[in-house]
């Protein structure tokens, strides 16, 4: 029964591989792109509720920690289900800087407004300071998310996008700092985000933090 139950579940998931294999790179970008001007145009016409701006600071951010989160499960989704997205990681890392982006120029354009009080807030504010340390971190992996930068950089290629794992927690940390009071979605977040990068270790390292928890 197992195994008529694994042999199906190999199946199944060979077929949806074929199918991904299909999806054009592009169309990711373009359906994941789809709601930055609807979101936008939610908020110009009242449908994000009574504090549209901070509205659609939420949503850009959310999204953005979205796609962050999925680009960190593909790895770990492929080792364990057989499920195949590596085509499109890319895309997910370079959709996810957008719309950290688009968060950050609602939160400089739209909401703060006055670039006197931009650094006042970076500075005074730690769940701003950590925002901002994590979008630092991120840039230089959005400008060498292409073909040419691979090349440059070589090996140090590799290393520099190994900056998306402190960028993806602190982006957690923040989510969860912003929240007022206690709120157990950004804890969830937070929580997937270290359960993602924990699967990312080598099973030496996962055994010694097993062993580590055991003990504690």
């Amino acid at each position: 029964m197992t195994a008529w139950i694994s042999g199906n579940t190999t199946e199944a998931m060979h077929k949806l591989n074929q199918i991904l294999r299909r999806v054009p790179v592009w169309a990711v970008y373009i359906a994941g792109l789809v709601p930055v001007p609807w979101l936008f145009y939610q908020g110009m016409t009242g449908g994000l509720g009574v504090e549209p701006i901070e509205a659609l600071e939420h949503e850009y951010g959310e999204l953005a920690l979205q796609l962050l989160i999925l680009g960190l499960a593909v790895t770990p989704l492929r080792r364990l289900t057989g499920l195949n997205l590596m085509k499109f990681r890319r895309a997910f890392g370079i959709l996810t800087l957008s719309y950290v982006a688009c968060h950050l120029l609602v939160w400089l354009v739209l909401d703060v407004q006055d670039p006197s009080q931009i650094w006042a807030d970076i500075i005074k504010r730690p769940y701003i300071t950590v925002g901002m340390a994590a979008f630092v971190l991120m840039l230089p992996l959005g400008i060498t998310s292409n073909n040419a930068s691979v090349r440059w950089l070589g090996a140090a290629w590799r290393r520099l996008h190994k900056l998306v794992y402190p960028a993806a927690i602190l982006a957690g940390l923040h989510y969860v700092m912003l929240a007022k009071g206690f709120q157990i979605e950004p804890m969830i977040y937070l929580f997937v985000i270290l359960a993602l990068l924990l699967l990312r270790l080598p099973k030496p390292a996962l055994n010694t933090a097993s062993r580590r928890a055991d003990s504690a």
